[in-house]
């Protein structure tokens, strides 16, 4: 079965059982259930987003709410790769809709996670990132990646 895209900008399905993008409505968070997503993983850090409260939202629709603060370069980390891969590793919580205010640092996490956790080569890990959102971090990226 394909993945459903949710109503978000920038809105990829850069692997089964996973969409990515920017910020989510109330509107594409209902959307997001109906389509039988199980997991939002916000990758915004406490106070950057403050239009409605997204944790109580998605836990009013019976979905599992994530944060994982992402707030710039210094957040590309191991830690966060793999508290991603683990996220989207488990089945139980998949469908899963993974999003930032763009899908930018989405894809740059997803970069970090393919290296790291799914043994891609640095040009590999960029196209999955590619694939996910990742657009202006990509020179931030690369850079990261030659060190691993």
């Amino acid at each position: 079965m394909t993945t459903p895209k949710v109503d978000v900008p920038n809105a990829l399905v850069p692997c089964h059982g996973v969409c990515t993008g920017g910020q989510p409505t109330r509107e594409s968070l209902e959307e997001a259930r109906q389509k039988g997503f199980r997991t939002i993983v916000n990758l915004r850090p406490e106070g950057e987003f403050t239009d409605f409260d997204q944790a109580a939202v998605v836990r009013e629709l019976g979905m599992e709410y994530i944060v994982i603060p992402v707030a710039g370069a210094r957040d590309l980390n191991a830690e966060n790769a793999r508290r991603l891969h683990e996220i989207l590793s488990d089945p139980d919580r998949c469908p899963a809709l993974v999003h930032c205010g763009s899908g930018n640092r989405v894809g740059a996490l997803f970069a970090l996670r393919a290296c790291l956790h799914e043994g891609c080569t640095p040009d590999e890990s960029l196209q999955r990132g590619r694939e996910a959102g990742l657009t202006g971090l990509e020179p931030t990226v690369h850079e990261i990646l030659q060190q691993h």
